[in-house]
């Protein structure tokens, strides 16, 4: 039998995690990033095939990872954008970038792919119970192969499922859902 004080908390932290953008210049101990990745670890994977790789960014991959957004979005946009958006990168505290190792057999390319985003979502929680905040990046950075290159990733073996950008929350965002009802429907 479940304990539904525990489930109602675990209820609470699900719904009470929210995307941040905006973090406060404290620095995250390392420590609780290595906790939160030995939590994430524990998603369900298919075959026990553990597909995922993370890479915990230290100052001077954070400063390329920097020059790396304003170089792509300086590309894609203009350079007024690429500085604004480095100049913004530059504020976040923390960065993470996980991938899923590829295959050839598309079956087990999506089976890899949604174990990763399993162990994403258990690494936020992780962190939001933690009073981490964190943001889900995906787009043109985790396409460039210049961000496998920074990372030293094989990019034949393996590619990026997302940027993770963590730290204390200056403002953290408020959101609702629709309604349970909109969104099942029950099959007899």
């Amino acid at each position: 039998m479940s304990d539904s004080k525990n489930l109602q908390r675990l209820a609470e932290r699900i719904r009470g995690r929210r995307t941040v953008t905006l973090f406060l210049h404290t620095p995250v101990d390392r420590r609780v990033i290595l906790d939160a990745i030995e939590v994430a670890r524990w998603a369900p994977n298919h075959h026990l095939t553990e597909p995922w790789h993370f890479y915990l960014l230290g100052e001077k991959a954070m400063k390329e990872n920097v020059e790396l957004i304003r170089e792509i979005v300086t590309e894609n946009k203009d350079a007024d954008k690429g500085d604004f958006k480095a100049k913004a990168a530059q504020e976040i505290p923390g960065w993470l970038v996980l991938t899923c190792k590829k295959s050839d057999d598309e079956v087990r390319r999506r089976e890899n792919f949604a174990s990763c985003c399993c162990a994403m979502q258990n690494l936020m929680l992780y962190l939001s119970e933690a009073g981490i905040g964190s943001k889900w990046a995906t787009g043109a950075i985790v396409e460039d192969k210049r961000m496998l290159d920074l990372i030293g990733a094989d990019g034949e073996q393996e590619f990026i499922v997302g940027v993770l950008r963590y730290g204390y929350a200056k403002i953290t965002p408020t959101q609702s859902r629709k309604n349970v009802a909109d969104i099942v429907t029950e099959l007899e």
